[in-house]
């Protein structure tokens, strides 16, 4: 699953567009070649963090270790650059809770992610 995830949010393929909504395809001139390597860095970490995968209607939520926190928010920030298509939501639960990344969007961006991961 860690690697299926990797491959998944470091693969910068194009695909069709999505139904009138712009293109399901990476800006691959959106990062500088040093924010490039720190964002392949951030998503191995996460990568190792990923405890739990829940298929959504319009995505995938990923349940991460609550200490992953500050580089899942930091990989998002640089994701959302170079993926514009993908809609992020982060919640970390009270109490030591669980932290979710919640990776959604319009239609196709599910069959993407599913594709990309193998899932």
């Amino acid at each position: 699953m860690k690697i299926l995830l990797a491959t998944m949010l470091l693969g910068l393929v194009p695909t069709a567009a999505a139904a009138g909504r712009g293109p399901l395809a990476c800006n691959l001139t959106a990062l500088s070649k040093d924010e490039r390597a720190t964002h392949s860095k951030l998503m191995l970490q996460m990568a190792g963090a990923v405890q739990e995968t829940k298929e959504l209607r319009d995505g995938y939520a990923f349940r991460l270790a609550p200490g992953a926190l500050a580089t899942t928010a930091q990989w998002v920030a640089l994701e959302s650059r170079c993926c514009p298509f993908f809609a992020f939501e982060l919640e970390l639960e009270s109490h030591g809770g669980p932290l979710w990344l919640r990776i959604r969007g319009a239609e196709g961006v599910k069959a993407f992610i599913r594709e990309e991961l193998g899932l």
